[in-house]
């Protein structure tokens, strides 16, 4: 029972940490990285996100797997300009300006911290 609490209190962290640094990194990156337009490109076959193509500050062409998913409710078309911004040190690290995941790193952060506390009574009860 104890190694059991152990585990869900071991997966709750991860879960938690994980949410907690999309959501920094996220932070970070738009505050102080680079913002600029993107081209968006043709989905490739076999792909679910389409290809970003932007510009470096530098005048280095970048070309990167779109941050998030096609949406039903506003998708990305090929063709279409989008704004991103980057981390000028690593320009593979981009967010789509309006099109955060914030809500899912804020449900890792939730559901991590429920499960964390969960494992931890568990330990608490079985000890």
């Amino acid at each position: 029972m104890v190694v059991l609490a152990v585990v869900t209190a071991l997966g709750g962290l991860v879960a938690l940490l994980a949410g907690a640094y999309g959501l920094g990194r996220t932070r970070h990156i738009i505050a102080s990285g680079e913002v600029t337009q993107a081209l968006v490109k043709a989905v490739q076959p076999g792909a679910e996100r389409p290809l970003l193509q932007f510009e470096t500050g530098d005048g280095r062409v970048v070309e990167v797997v779109s941050p998030v998913p096609r949406s039903r409710k506003r998708p990305l078309v090929a063709g279409d300009r989008v704004r991103i911004a980057y981390d000028s040190d690593d320009p593979r690290e981009a967010v789509l300006l309006g099109h955060e995941r914030r809500g899912i790193d804020r449900g890792f952060v939730a559901a991590g911290s429920a499960i964390l506390v969960l494992g931890l009574v568990l330990v608490a009860v079985a000890l």
